[in-house]
């Protein structure tokens, strides 16, 4: 078996998972013109266009398709297909069809593997469409005999999972300090929301487990906890108790903010932007999606979102934004801002869904 470190850019991945927001159209020659040969030439579009149309195409293709992903050097949506039928179904709608081995119900059973015998703290594992295989992590924390039990387990998926190293260590994001604050702990505000005509704030939910009563960054008493989950999900409500302003804003640490006016899902290949109270603002790219993360003592987190965004201890909570679309809550990783590595993010959409809750 091969190990490969992690490269600091990856192909971007547009998942399979990506919610429909249109259907594409596809233009097809006019009876007069059937003779002519069709130009199946894969078609340039857009990160946001590729979302649309693979969600279309898995949706059409059904148990054909695996899995999909956005080539932003040729700008090309390329789908991995099971069949030949579904190749030509593929290339018709303008995309780059791959025949592939594994499908997504084998790949969906690889991680049901690694979930029950390989749950060893240190790791983290996410389909990776441009591979075709579930990629596996280990941090520098995984040694001895659970190195072995991992490599035996992944060996054991054969061509459906391949084990690479990082050189961080998976944790969750906290630190004693300012910002948001209380107990000895420190974490960032992740977004300004509304609840029944009332202002509250959401962060992660990491930080609402361990801390109940919050205070910004002067010491004024701001908030407590409404609700908080974690590890099942990484998110936390927090009602505000004192009158002070709560724009629907992010801010970036230059003297200005930006604006959020609603939230939306992950696409990977995806530009994001992260604000947080360690490390303020750094910008990076989605590269996985539905991400399950093992931070150790039993804290697995499923379904975050992967990013090469770097984020440090005190980042936690923060925001993670694309323009004026609110899209996560930082959750952990493995690195900082000066070596770099994988941050997770809680999605949004799950957390306002949970809690009733809406931008604002």
């Amino acid at each position: 078996m091969k190990h490969r470190r992690i490269p600091k850019r990856r192909v971007a991945v547009v998942g399979a998972g990506i919610a429909a927001l249109a259907a594409a159209g596809i233009t097809f020659q006019t009876a007069n013109a059937s003779t002519d040969t069709p130009d199946l030439t894969p078609k340039s579009i857009s990160v946001a266009k590729a979302g649309n149309l693979a969600s279309s195409l898995h949706k059409d293709l059904g148990a054909d398709a695996a899995g999909s992903y956005y080539d932003a050097k040729a700008e090309h949506l390329v789908v991995n297909v099971l069949s030949e039928n579904a190749a030509r179904t593929v290339k018709a709608a303008g995309a780059q069809a791959r025949i592939v081995q594994n499908s997504l119900a084998a790949l969906k059973s690889a991680r049901t593997t690694l979930k029950s015998d390989a749950s060893i703290p240190g790791t983290s594992w996410a389909t990776d469409p441009a591979t075709n295989k579930v990629v596996v992590t280990a941090d520098r924390t995984v040694k001895g005999a659970d190195w072995q039990k991992l490599n035996k387990v992944v060996d054991g998926l054969g061509v459906k999972a391949e084990l690479q190293r990082t050189q961080g260590e998976f944790k969750p994001f906290v630190a004693g300090g300012d910002a948001i604050s209380g107990g000895g702990g420190r974490c960032s505000l992740g977004f300004n929301v509304v609840k029944g005509g009332q202002p509250y704030f959401i962060t992660a939910g990491h930080c609402t487990e361990a801390i109940s009563t919050w205070s910004d960054s002067s010491g004024q008493e701001i908030g407590t906890n409404e609700q908080s989950s974690f590890p099942d999900n990484d998110f936390g409500l927090v009602k505000y108790t004192a009158d002070v302003p709560h724009p629907s804003e992010v801010n970036l640490y230059n003297g200005s903010a930006q604006q959020i006016t609603k939230a939306g899902d992950a696409t990977v290949g995806q530009k994001v932007t992260r604000s947080g109270s360690t490390t303020q603002v750094h910008d990076g790219t989605v590269t996985g999606l539905d991400a399950t993360v093992n931070y150790g003592n039993g804290d697995i987190v499923n379904g975050l979102i992967q990013t090469d965004v770097c984020a440090e201890p005190g980042d936690s909570g923060g925001s993670l934004f694309s323009g004026d679309t609110a899209i996560g809550l930082t959750s952990g990783g493995s690195g900082d801002c000066t070596s770099g590595g994988e941050t997770f993010f809680q999605p949004v959409t799950e957390a306002l869904s949970t809690f009733g809750a809406e931008i604002g």
